[in-house]
């Protein structure tokens, strides 16, 4: 009678336990991205970005600061001399990122922004960690030269494949 009703519990235990599940082809993204500190270097804007594999598969963040910004509450991001670090997760790419579009909205009353690099790493279940770091060292701001609110780095090799493009996926 006690081993049936240790089973019975046991059973009840597990069927109201909730179950954690991560799908495995989920990828942990961690992004770090100093601002220069040259003068009104920082911005106030949103900042988003697309980072490449070498197929043209991307994963789009619309928002670096919402999607998974790690620093303390109250954290003031993109300011001059920052180093902002995000994290966050999103499918895994087929292959290394080797391509950013890093883009500035232009929004807020300080909108020109000094990026000097830009840094990822991404991670997975069974998956060995990628990193690459992107200089940029360019204003994102349409006062300032380029005169432009998008920084594109591309080291990709060059792939006799056609780009596949089949993964997009906006986060």
């Amino acid at each position: 009678m006690a081993l049936n009703t240790f089973f019975f519990f046991l059973f009840l235990s597990l069927f109201f336990t909730p179950i954690v599940r991560s799908s495995e082809d989920d990828c942990v993204y961690t992004v770090y991205i100093r601002t220069g500190s040259v003068i009104k270097g920082g911005t106030d804007s949103i900042i988003s970005v697309r980072l490449y594999d070498k197929y043209g598969d991307y994963i789009g963040i619309k928002n670096l600061e919402a999607w998974g910004g790690l620093m303390e509450p109250g954290h003031n991001y993109f300011e001059r001399g920052n180093l902002d670090i995000f994290s966050g997760r999103a499918p895994c790419l087929p292959a290394p990122i080797c391509a950013i579009n890093l883009t500035s909205d232009g929004s807020g009353p300080n909108h020109g922004w000094y990026v000097n690099y830009f840094e990822v790493t991404a991670t997975g279940a069974h998956i060995k960690c990628k990193q690459q770091q992107f200089t940029v060292e360019q204003w994102l701001a349409l006062d300032t030269a380029p005169y432009e609110l998008t920084a594109i780095r591309n080291y990709c090799p060059s792939v006799n494949d056609k780009p596949r493009g089949s993964l997009k996926s906006t986060v």
